[in-house]
């Protein structure tokens, strides 16, 4: 089997944090089953967050009308794309498996690492209006979120003042990962480490690398395929799977939910 080639992009500002002790462990994990693992280790790198025309090279287009999208995907195609974005779409080209390390701050990724997602994923480059969803440009390749939370699992459940993970996640990993095209993986997440005895975080960390160990042959989540879409009608849910799915209690996922309730689990558990 040919060697795996691993990304880690990696979003925390401290060598001593509990993601950093994260990151270590996927990196040691993953190298001792022969897999490639490069981290792109963003507060060290000090990445620019901001998208601007400075990531272009040479003349934009309309510089009067500036469109980042467009004005990108030209620079992509021509190869004047700044050298931060070119190394950065590198690794990710190389890449098999895209792990994504970080505090979860404001429900969301750090400003730091939605930057690196903002610039890094330029339209033609990781997405077009034909290549998205199922039928994306990175469909063969897996990723997944690995996180810390500052609030305990309670407080993220159904009936928790947060609200449920579940709908936290579409966002990032339909709206995100899966538009891309990468297959999701299960995120890994860190209940409120910061909050639990050091021998807590110990037995988390463990879970992890046990869970590292077979990381690879994990089957990723369910999404409703690109074709079940009719785009005569907006896009919108085909007329006869809507009609298919009319006795169902559940909906088919967290946002194609259909009046119903939204699949339980069906953004954290793969299977479900």
């Amino acid at each position: 089997m040919a060697m795996k080639k691993v990304l880690i992009v990696y979003a925390h500002q401290s060598a001593g944090s509990f993601n950093a002790a994260a990151k270590e462990a996927a990196v040691e994990v993953l190298k001792a089953q022969g897999c490639q693992v490069e981290v792109s280790d963003l507060y060290a790198m000090k990445f620019n967050p901001s998208a601007t025309a400075d990531d272009i090279t040479g003349e934009v287009k309309d510089a009067e009308h500036f469109h980042y999208g467009e004005e990108t995907m030209l620079a992509w195609k021509e190869g004047r794309l700044s050298a931060d974005l070119t190394e950065e779409q590198r690794k990710l080209s190389a890449a098999d498996v895209v792990i994504f390390q970080f505090p979860m701050y404001w429900f969301t990724v750090p400003a730091i690492m939605k930057g690196w997602i903002d610039r890094v994923l330029t339209m033609g480059f990781a997405y077009t209006s034909e290549q998205r969803y199922s039928q994306g440009i990175f469909k063969e390749k897996k990723a997944m979120l690995s996180f810390t939370t500052g609030s305990p699992e309670s407080m993220f459940s159904s009936n928790g003042i947060n609200g449920d993970i579940n709908i936290t996640m579409w966002p990032l990993q339909n709206g995100i990962l899966h538009y891309c095209g990468f297959q999701v993986l299960a995120p890994q997440i860190f209940w409120a480490p910061h909050h639990i005895s050091s021998e807590a975080r110990s037995t988390m960390l463990e879970a992890w690398r046990t869970r590292l160990q077979g990381l690879l042959g994990e089957m990723p989540l369910s999404f409703t395929p690109s074709d079940s879409f009719d785009c005569e009608r907006g896009f919108q849910l085909k007329e006869v799977i809507e009609e298919k799915h009319k006795s169902e209690d559940f909906g088919l996922t967290v946002g194609t939910h259909l009046g119903k309730r939204i699949p339980p689990n069906s953004q954290i558990k793969s299977g479900v």
